[in-house]
């Protein structure tokens, strides 16, 4: 068995294309962009927050490996595509061969972090929650037609400014939002968001540390 880094997966043929099509797919229902800019940052966020709390290198380099590729089910389908990308993956690591425990920890991770059917489950599960659902900006957005903007598209493009800070000492995570209220209001924030920002109250729970949300310099949670 072999000892599989960030790097192997960044670079492979075979999930950079599941991907891409994944997004391609999105891009025709209309959903914002999850290709390689969201896989970069939600890996990246998600070691992130496990290194700032204490934990090893080993451990984020696995939540590197599930935040790249979570959300690779998106090539069959958005309806449950935390479940397939979790088989996806499971193939993909298999044939790769990366240790068993390894892939049994990544794979519950990537099938649990979808709010509609996933819950912190593990350190890496809550920390790749934690990544995947506080990545909210501007430049994911795919439509150029500010007319017909959604909800999704308002929430998205109103968000001026998106900062993750992970406190050990205080043992907090804080997700600082600055939002265009012109754009979008608060409640419309908060009714498209409000399962995601309790899913990851709960992962942060997980982790013993609380998780904190403002927004325009104002607490809410």
């Amino acid at each position: 068995m072999a000892e599989i880094t960030y790097n192997d997966i960044k670079n492979n043929d075979e999930i950079n294309i599941y991907l891409q099509k994944g997004n391609e797919l999105l891009g025709v229902l209309g959903f914002t962009e999850h290709a390689f800019k969201h896989a970069a940052k939600t890996a990246q966020t998600a070691a992130e927050i496990l290194l700032k709390l204490g934990y090893d290198e080993r451990e984020a380099e696995l939540a590197r490996i599930a935040g790249y590729i979570h959300d690779i089910g998106n090539v069959v389908n958005r309806v449950e595509h935390a479940q397939t990308g979790a088989v996806l993956a499971f193939n993909i690591l298999t044939r790769l061969g990366m240790e068993p425990e390894e892939i049994a920890v990544i794979v519950a991770a990537i099938g649990n972090h979808d709010e509609g059917t996933g819950s912190a489950v593990s350190t890496i599960s809550s920390a790749l929650i934690l990544a995947d659902k506080t990545d909210v900006r501007r430049t994911r957005v795919r439509n150029s037609d500010f007319a017909t903007f959604d909800i999704h598209d308002r929430v998205n493009y109103a968000v001026e400014s998106s900062q993750l800070y992970v406190d050990r000492e205080k043992k907090s995570v804080l997700l600082d939002l600055t939002i265009d209220t012109q754009i979008c209001s608060v409640v419309d924030y908060f009714e498209i968001f409000m399962a995601r920002m309790l899913m990851c109250r709960r992962a942060a729970d997980f982790l013993k540390v609380k998780f904190e949300l403002m927004i325009n310099s104002a607490k809410l949670l």
